[in-house]
């Protein structure tokens, strides 16, 4: 548990340090690069473009998981049973077309910027928010919810109080998985002139500068590694705490 906790750290430092001070890692990255080529990119702050890659992703998955566990509840309901075929098809057609397709298809109609980029996040992390929802609602113990019906509570009181808390962690699982993809996914939104973290990548593309392409995949991989941790760890508090509510139901 304590090398878990100092390799966090270590990590965190890291990517601080390559946001704030990129100039210390010029040494590394010079390995990588031609004499004539710069180790380190310098055409943007990189904290403030990775501030812009997080805030798209934030937006795309809060879209995402607003719709995703909206559907979800909704189908698990009794008066929602018969909306499943048509939910589940809204949620895969994120799946259905690839994300440089979507920023495609909604370029002419929203043209170059953020707009496509956070419209094809939304598309694509859809779908695990929405299984997850739905297997995290559905397989719930019978004993907890006839003892809370028993109990009086509403459908609404059983809902918020009940079904949500015990499926929390199923569903939380879910966002993690949209949120990692869309993290990655995010750096074609450049592509297409959102500002993201993969104009790094994309400068070592056009360049060839082999430093650009390490730093970009360096700094959007470290983020992806936490975040993943992050929700995880708290996925695992979440079981513990609703292991202990099964048991007293």
């Amino acid at each position: 548990m304590k090398i878990g906790l100092v390799l966090r750290l270590l990590a965190c430092a890291a990517l601080l340090l390559h946001l704030l001070r990129p100039e210390w890692f010029e040494g590394f990255y010079g390995l990588f690069a031609d004499p004539q080529q710069p180790a380190i990119y310098n055409r943007g702050d990189l904290l403030d473009i990775a501030a812009t890659h997080l805030s798209i992703v934030a937006a795309a998955m809060a879209a995402s998981t607003i719709l995703g566990v909206g559907l979800g509840i909704l189908v698990t309901r009794p008066f929602g049973v018969e909306f499943l075929p048509f939910s589940r098809a809204i949620a895969n057609i994120g799946q259905t077309f690839p994300p440089v397709a979507v920023l495609a298809l909604a370029l002419p109609a929203l043209g170059f910027g953020t707009a496509p980029t956070l419209i094809a996040l939304f598309l694509y992390g859809l779908l695990p928010i929405f299984e997850n929802t739905l297997a995290g609602l559905s397989n719930l113990p019978p004993a907890v919810t006839e003892a809370a019906r028993g109990m009086g509570m509403t459908g609404w009181q059983r809902l918020t109080q009940v079904e949500l808390p015990l499926a929390l962690p199923v569903i939380l699982s879910g966002i993690r998985l949209s949120t990692v993809i869309a993290l990655a996914t995010a750096t074609i939104g450049s592509t297409v002139g959102a500002r993201t973290l993969g104009e790094i990548i994309i400068a070592g593309l056009l360049s060839d500068n082999t430093a650009y392409l390490l730093q970009g995949g360096i700094i959007v991989g470290t983020l992806a590694v936490l975040i993943h941790d992050g929700f995880s760890a708290i996925e695992r508090r979440l079981m513990q705490r609703t292991g202990r509510a099964r048991r007293a139901g």
